[in-house]
């Protein structure tokens, strides 16, 4: 009895341990996903879809791009593949925190928290100094990070009712916002990426403004296109053992 009182105490020790570790991600997370919502609204994206795409699918930058996408008409099995592409590297991220994980854990349990897996939540996750993660640990970073995200979308959808019009249709903006902000980061840190972000741009803008003399290009196979050329262009110029 004792024995299952003290695995119930150290559970629920570590579940709000994650709880309090997410705090400043969820944080960070509700301005982003305000402007989210609000930018699906200004592409006019029906309010319910807009909210099952944060409950389903909970990947911020594939949710920008899948709005991006939408607003522009893309085809739907070319939005999927797009952000299937772009969520590729959350294979690696889930491989990796696994290895930490208990090696009794169920699969069920491991696809529940593979699902909340973001950017963020992994880079605290692997920083953690415990050569092994307790699951309800990374329950609760990945909870509190998920009500967030879904709490700032849905003030983003209902907030964008009271704001003018030509508010609503500025949002768009948010999309580059965040990319950019994303990625000057990186550029400072690693030459590797400034190459492969010039690679990308240059490629972008033969899709733009040469391909279509010649084939006519869908805007989300653009994308598609740019994003696998570049990143194997960037893994045969750097293999993963030169990369710092």
């Amino acid at each position: 009895m004792n024995n299952v009182i003290s695995i119930d105490q150290k559970t629920e020790s570590n579940f709000k341990k994650g709880l309090k570790i997410g705090i400043p991600v969820s944080i960070g997370y509700i301005p982003i996903a305000i402007a989210f919502g609000l930018l699906a609204k200004s592409a006019q994206v029906p309010d319910i879809v807009t909210m099952m795409m944060s409950f389903m699918i909970f990947a911020g930058a594939s949710q920008f791009i899948g709005i991006n996408l939408m607003a522009a008409g893309v085809a739907y099995w070319e939005i999927v593949f797009t952000t299937f592409l772009l969520n590729v590297r959350h294979f690696l991220m889930t491989a990796s925190l696994s290895q930490r994980l208990p090696k009794k854990t169920s699969k069920k349990v491991l696809a529940i928290l593979s699902f909340g897996v973001t950017d963020e939540t992994f880079s605290v996750a692997s920083t953690q100094q415990d050569k092994e993660l307790h699951p309800t640990f990374l329950l609760g970073l990945n909870s509190i990070t998920f009500v967030s995200w879904n709490i700032g979308t849905w003030m983003g959808v209902f907030i964008a009712v009271g704001l003018p019009t030509s508010i609503q249709s500025s949002m768009g903006i948010a999309l580059y916002s965040m990319f950019i902000g994303l990625l000057v980061p990186s550029l400072k840190k690693s030459k590797e990426t400034i190459v492969v972000v010039s690679i990308a741009l240059f490629v972008s803008s033969l899709f733009y403004w040469i391909v279509p003399y010649f084939i006519q290009v869908s805007s989300g196979m653009q994308i598609i296109g740019t994003t696998v050329i570049a990143a194997s262009i960037g893994a045969l110029l750097y293999p993963k053992e030169e990369m710092k």
